[in-house]
């Protein structure tokens, strides 16, 4: 195995266990994520255990070899669809169900975090490979 791929075991198992874990904190603690959901959606638990399966899925996903690469890019697809909240939570500066928020720092570096996730999704579904090979072709 060489070292690239070692690369992208490494981090799709990781970020699986993170989709895994927040996925599940979907399911335990509903009202911690609800106040996020923009109202215009609807039903705000419906989205936060819908996200909550669709973060278990990908998770196991990126986990399993045999499904990596395409969860590499439903993981990207997902961190697109789910940034709505919490930029809904930063122009809003909506609180957690806990009560906590985000400073406007922590937003910043929240969106960075996102940006940076969707490009590591984007690696381990390895668009980057197939675009650098048909340019050196």
């Amino acid at each position: 195995m060489d070292l690239r791929t070692a690369l992208r075991v490494i981090s799709s198992t990781a970020g699986g266990v993170f989709f895994v874990y927040v996925g599940i904190m979907h399911f335990t603690d509903t009202t911690w994520f609800e106040p996020i959901v923009p109202p215009i959606l609807g039903s705000a638990r419906f989205w936060v255990l819908a996200s909550g399966v669709a973060e278990v899925a990908v998770g196991i996903c990126l986990i399993l070899p045999k499904t990596r690469k395409k969860a590499g890019y439903a993981s990207a697809a997902l961190l697109v669809a789910l940034y709505p909240a919490n930029l809904y939570m930063w122009i809003f500066d909506v609180e957690l169900g806990d009560g906590a928020s985000l400073s406007p720092t922590g937003h910043v570096i929240r969106l960075i975090l996102q940006i940076g996730g969707i490009l590591l999704s984007l690696w381990i579904a390895e668009f980057f490979d197939r675009h650098v090979d048909s340019v050196n072709e």
